[in-house]
């Protein structure tokens, strides 16, 4: 079921969405996960409070009423007993807890250092927990030259294109999705991207990028688009979707025997950091830029970062000049 801010939050929340998502310039999709966290955790203390018996599942619980009075109730205590909750009973993975400390720690800053509604921040205390390290999953050179050639059908240069963008410049799914036809500028070989928190940055295109942009341009739909500005096109003539982007790759990965092994769209973005570190000799604090990370402790470096050296990250990637096979004749 989808989530509804505006009818299943209070009154409170709604206005520190509007703050979050304009003032503070989030993402629709991180401000409706801040807020879907903070639903769970009101949830969970009108239970832990007695307020609806104790059995009754958290999906059936209303937030809509939850007003300044309860809010000035919670207490750190209370934001511990929560986290163990998600730990505990919800099973939450590490990454998860995070953006939910995250969430709650956003939402009584606004309280108490924006508003000034709260006198004392009850989460000021509440620390994340440590995150699991894990190995990324990426693939390696000669697999992902065999994804590319693993590329046909009737959508086959739209498909090879957006490969080829994933696996050389790293770009997220969503990035990739937003695409419109002018971000491609043509004069200096770049491609302007729109990335978490609506932060524009520039990746350079290398060779096989430029050949693939183009060969799918030759073939993009003309007639019956419903969305003109958008570079990649579904079927119905409308901006390609994440999920249909997402079959797509899941299709591809099957066909040279990696489904089901930890690979995924995000792990293609893995794999274009990977060869760029490993072949192009490639300092990481340009990878850094390229991607798009957000980390304080490295945006002054970021500041430093020329852009010939992001261009040549780009050109760096050996998959560079890999070029589309021609399909057999029949």
């Amino acid at each position: 079921m989808a989530f509804d801010l505006n009818a299943e939050m209070p009154d409170i929340v709604r206005q520190y969405a509007l703050y979050y998502r304009n003032i503070k310039g989030r993402s629709a999709k991180t401000v409706n996960e801040y807020c879907m966290d903070l639903r769970t955790l009101f949830r969970f203390l009108k239970r832990f409070y007695g307020l609806v018996p104790k059995e009754t599942p958290l999906v059936e619980i209303t937030v809509r009423e939850i007003d300044l009075q309860f809010i000035r109730r919670i207490s750190t205590l209370d934001l511990f007993e929560f986290m163990n909750f998600v730990a505990d009973e919800r099973n939450n993975m590490s990454s998860t807890r995070q953006r939910k400390c995250s969430s709650i720690k956003s939402f009584f800053n606004y309280l108490t250092v924006h508003e000034g509604i709260l006198e004392t921040n009850p989460a000021e205390k509440l620390s994340p927990p440590k995150k699991a390290k894990t190995l990324p999953h990426f693939l390696s050179l000669e697999q992902s030259i065999d994804l590319l050639n693993a590329v046909e059908g009737p959508d086959r240069e739209r498909d090879y294109c957006i490969l080829t963008l994933f696996l050389n410049c790293g770009m997220r799914l969503s990035e990739l999705v937003g695409i419109n036809i002018r971000d491609v500028i043509r004069n200096n070989s770049t491609l302007r991207i729109l990335g978490k928190g609506n932060k524009e940055r520039i990746v350079y295109l290398n060779e096989a990028c430029l050949s693939s942009i183009d060969a799918y341009l030759r073939v993009r739909p003309r007639d019956d688009v419903k969305d003109r500005e958008a570079l990649f096109l579904s079927n119905r003539g409308t901006r390609i979707s994440p999920k249909t982007v997402q079959h797509m790759v899941k299709r591809y990965l099957t066909k040279i025997g990696l489904d089901g092994t930890g690979y995924s769209v995000h792990k293609l973005r893995h794999t274009a950091a990977t060869l760029m570190y490993r072949h192009g000799n490639v300092d990481i604090r340009v990878l850094q830029e390229i991607l798009g990370h957000e980390n304080l402790g490295t945006t002054e470096i970021y500041t430093h970062t020329s852009s010939k050296q992001m261009e040549q990250a780009i050109n760096a990637n050996p998959l560079s000049k890999i070029s589309a096979r021609q399909p057999k004749e029949k």
